[in-house]
């Protein structure tokens, strides 16, 4: 069986969403990058963290992000969204 890459306990950081067998929040990962910061400043800070959890993560949340988003739209609005179609584009005259 693969290992959780996240892990909620009450008994560990009040319940808050931690990396597994860490007591490192997820939210300091999200802080870091929001700040600009790269995942090897994270891991450098927090070293009982892994670099494959780190990517683990990152994928897991584009996963349900990209989920979240496929049950929101549907086919058209996706294909529109990413792809603009040429009609009624404005041309200028040369």
């Amino acid at each position: 069986m693969k290992q959780p890459v996240v892990s909620r306990s009450p008994d560990v950081m009040g319940g808050t969403a931690v990396f597994y067998g860490t007591r490192v929040p997820v939210q300091t990962l999200l802080d870091y990058l929001e700040a600009g910061e790269s995942i090897d400043d994270f891991l450098e800070g927090f070293p009982s963290v892994t670099r494959e959890q780190v990517i683990a993560f990152l994928e897991q949340a584009k996963d349900r992000l990209i989920e979240a988003t496929s049950d929101v739209t549907g086919p058209e609005q996706r294909r529109a969204r990413c792809c603009p179609s040429s009609k009624g584009e404005v041309r200028s005259a040369s």
